[in-house]
């Protein structure tokens, strides 16, 4: 599957030079930082059935209480077929992957 990126630029500048409109300087790592992204395992599905907020919800919940996952990110085809991204401390098994994504009442699509 390929993965796709879309940038919108919405017109927002910054003010205040400081690079985040709260102030706090995020330049400095911190020890509650994420993991590095290079350590993390990322797979890309598709999801067909979804097709408003609550199903991404649902996907997300469900996704996401499978062990080593750190995040889902869902973009939604609405009444087609979906694209989930899910970043995992470890590779996923596909059948856990498949049954979550049922249990939530969805189909993982072979592409």
């Amino acid at each position: 599957m390929s993965t796709m990126h879309t940038i919108n630029d919405l017109g927002l500048t910054d003010r205040n030079g400081s690079g985040c409109a709260c102030g706090h300087d995020h330049s400095q790592a911190t020890d509650d930082a994420a993991p590095a992204s290079e350590s993390l395992v990322t797979t890309d599905l598709a999801v067909s059935g979804m097709t408003c907020g609550h199903c991404v919800s649902s996907v997300t919940e469900e996704l996401s209480a499978l062990d080593g996952v750190e995040s889902v990110s869902v973009q939604l085809n609405a009444g087609g077929v979906s694209s989930v991204t899910v970043a995992s401390a470890v590779p996923l098994d596909t059948d856990a992957v498949r049954a979550t994504i049922d249990e939530a009442g969805y189909a993982l699509v072979e592409l």
